[in-house]
């Protein structure tokens, strides 16, 4: 697997920008009450962001050799596509809140402060989500071997 780019989830977070705006507009002018996420929408969403990072722990430990415990190769397989989920849906969710916190900000009338805090709850806990993601994708990678300064391994051949 690859991994993330730097282009897609700035991207993400692009398309839930504009999302998130284009909808707090089209709820507004239809005189429907607008989307403000909860303050525990962002709280769950760092926590899963530091939970992602502590289930990628074992395998940093097995990649870097401190440690010669085996590690089932579906739960390192698991714990990497989390990982690779959480950094996009993350920058998706920032982005969603990022979009509706330049709704609420270029109003005429200023919105309570409530509503922007929870707005900024849930795109701190987004940016959580996604920053942990990335590190937890990191400590999934194997680090290159020094054979030779070339990096490339040699296959043994069958004969």
């Amino acid at each position: 697997m690859k991994r993330t780019s730097v282009l897609t989830p700035v991207l993400l977070a692009l398309i839930g920008g504009v999302g998130g705006g284009f909808l707090e507009a089209a709820l507004a002018t239809s005189g429907r009450r607008i989307v403000l996420p909860p303050l525990t929408l962002g709280l769950a969403l760092l926590a899963i962001g530091v939970m992602v990072v502590v289930l990628a722990l074992p395998i940093r430990r097995l990649t870097r050799g401190k440690t010669v415990h085996p590690i089932d190769p579906y739960y390192s397989t698991r714990v990497l596509v989390l990982a690779k989920a959480s950094a996009l849906g993350g920058s998706l969710i920032a982005g969603f809140g990022a979009g509706v916190l330049v709704y609420l900000l270029s109003r005429s009338v200023m919105p309570a402060v409530g509503s922007v805090l929870q707005v900024v709850v849930t795109l701190v806990g987004a940016a959580g989500l996604l920053v942990g993601g990335l590190i937890a994708e990191n400590m999934c990678s194997i680090p290159p071997d020094d054979d030779e300064g070339s990096g490339n391994r040699a296959v043994p051949v069958q004969q």
